[in-house]
């Protein structure tokens, strides 16, 4: 019997992908502020993962170059956390991730943590002058809010977004430039989003539960709603005649 050890070597690394896949896909789905624990439990049930991959020398730069940059973005935009880049080949390609994690200050009242994962995949085209870049951002936010007379907030969830742009190369450290623009922008939009999703629809669900203004300050509010529509009416009727 002939063992073919290229398929050997193929179908290890499928199978090892896949349950990376699975993994990912389940963290996806869990609690964000509990993501250490599960981490830990699925690192104990499947500990066999495939060894990483070291970049080359021109990777390796890049890498260097985006930890440097990304560090000043997360002082300018976070104060303070923590931030790491790490790039490997693809067939044709190369790939970063970004992550920047920021906890929350207790002593303001304001527990939790933010999580920002950015995966770039990035295609240099053939005359080597642009390249293509596809980004997938997840953000991870969990916030506590507790004290004495006031009531507790507990929010956690996650935010996927992606987006594509070619942009021109001029040397390798333009890449960290792109890739920087696309994260600066696309972590903007998704804070709106954050904001609209989870506090927007909080403050609505909280209303509809109990209002903060008294009925009779609804029927008047009413009223006066009615009193104004009825004078447009009137209005466009007088308009219409004239």
């Amino acid at each position: 019997m002939v063992i073919n050890f290229e398929n050997y070597e193929f179908l290890r690394r499928k199978m090892t992908q896949n349950r990376l896949d699975f993994a990912l896909d389940l963290m996806r789905r869990l609690p964000p502020q509990k993501c250490e624990g599960f981490l830990g439990c699925l690192i104990e049930l499947v500990p066999d993962m495939c060894d990483g991959s070291v970049p080359i020398d021109r990777l390796r730069k890049i890498e260097i170059d985006a930890n440097y940059a990304i560090e000043q973005y997360k002082d300018m935009y976070f104060d303070s956390g923590v931030s790491s880049v790490y790039a490997w080949d693809l067939d044709h390609s190369f790939a970063c991730a970004i992550l920047i994690k920021k906890d929350g200050d207790a002593k303001k009242m304001a527990n939790g943590s933010w999580d920002s994962i950015h995966i770039i995949e990035v295609q240099e085209k053939s005359s080597g002058r642009s390249a293509h870049y596809k980004l997938t951002s997840t953000i991870m936010l969990w916030l506590l809010t507790e004290s004495s007379g006031r009531p507790r907030i507990d929010l956690s969830g996650s935010l996927t977004r992606q987006s594509e742009s070619d942009a021109p190369l001029v040397d390798s450290y333009s890449h960290v430039i792109n890739m920087g623009k696309m994260i600066e922008e696309m972590e903007n939009k998704m804070r709106g989003s954050l904001n609209t999703i989870y506090f927007g629809k909080t403050y609505d669900i909280i209303s509809c539960l109990r209002s903060m203004e008294t009925k009779q300050e609804r029927d008047e509010q009413a009223q006066l709603q009615q009193e104004l529509a009825r004078a447009i009416h009137c209005r466009q009727d007088s308009f219409k005649k004239e």
